[in-house]
């Protein structure tokens, strides 16, 4: 009779423990889900009926309905095609060439953690450029390859008789520097991601094919990365995202100015909104270009979680 009534008790203060536990949860959740839901989600939703209208600034009071015509103007308006279509052709390019820095950097530096068991020293060292804003790092960029007194190219030509130096605000410059300068930045937030796919990984298999035989390349193609595909999939949703959505490393690269090269989408739908003052249409012209990402996004996520469940 005794242990009968103990039993509720029990379960009621372990009740009490779980509620205080996910309050707690809840309470540090909190300050990032109110910063995300007031920078990201309201402006968002204060700015869907902008779409539908002309607006050229947020002080234009002139404002009049416009109906679809933002959204048809990509295909109807050939000044807007000769802006947009080059702008999405070199980001493509360095969404490619930034998601192979992504296994060159991310992978490259989880495996070697990995395997030959760095401290926790290294690893902050990797994640360290993560904390440098994306404007410093790129007034970084042109301060080491500056034509005249960029470290990187006094160094070529002491070292090897370089001749011609590096320009970093040239188009060939950007377009091969920019995927590094960004593949280093987060090269430590990309190792967390492959890390955390390789300590998934049950140790019963690496042991079985060092067994048999296999070489490391072999277990790294049959055992290893078969077994990190939804921690490639994770890696692949965000740089994805975070590739469409760079933005201030450009700046320093004369994005605003006469280097082309690095006139990124994102630099255009600025231009657009902030610059050239046709706000709506830098507004509707960023959905239209965001949201098959989103979809893209959300349909990979779900392949990450079939695959891991």
């Amino acid at each position: 009779m005794a242990s009968a009534i103990a039993q509720p008790k029990k379960q009621q203060s372990l009740s009490k423990l779980k509620r205080r536990r996910m309050l707690g949860d809840y309470l540090l959740l909190a300050p990032q889900f109110i910063l995300y839901v007031g920078l990201t989600l309201l402006p968002f939703v204060v700015a869907i009926p902008v779409l539908f209208t002309d607006r050229l600034s947020f002080q234009d009071t002139g404002v009049q309905a416009a109906g679809l015509s933002n959204f048809t103007r990509i295909l109807t308006d050939p000044n807007i095609q000769q802006e947009y279509f080059p702008s999405l052709w070199r980001t493509l390019q360095f969404v490619t060439f930034n998601y192979l820095m992504v296994y060159v950097f991310g992978l490259t530096l989880a495996l070697l953690i990995y395997e030959i068991g760095f401290q926790g020293w290294f690893f902050t060292i990797v994640y360290l450029p993560m904390m440098v804003s994306g404007l410093a790092t790129g007034y970084m960029a042109t301060m080491l390859f500056s034509r005249s007194t960029g470290t990187v190219n006094l160094m070529l030509a002491e070292w090897f008789n370089v001749t011609t130096p590096i320009d970093i605000q040239q188009p060939v410059g950007t377009a091969v520097i920019l995927p590094l300068l960004v593949g280093w930045k987060y090269a430590g937030f990309n190792v967390a991601i492959f890390l955390a796919g390789l300590l998934a990984i049950p140790t019963e298999t690496i042991e079985a094919a060092t067994v048999d035989g296999a070489s490391y390349w072999q277990r790294l193609r049959y055992v290893y990365f078969p077994q990190m595909i939804p921690a490639f999939i994770i890696a692949t949703i965000f740089c994805l995202i975070g590739s469409f959505g760079v933005f201030d490393e450009l700046i320093p690269l004369g994005a605003l100015s006469s280097n082309n090269e690095a006139r990124l989408l994102s630099v255009l739908f600025f231009t657009y909104a902030f610059i050239s003052q046709r706000l709506a249409l830098g507004l509707t012209l960023t959905l239209q270009t965001f949201l098959p990402l989103v979809v893209i996004a959300l349909l990979l996520q779900r392949l990450q979680r079939k695959l891991q469940y």
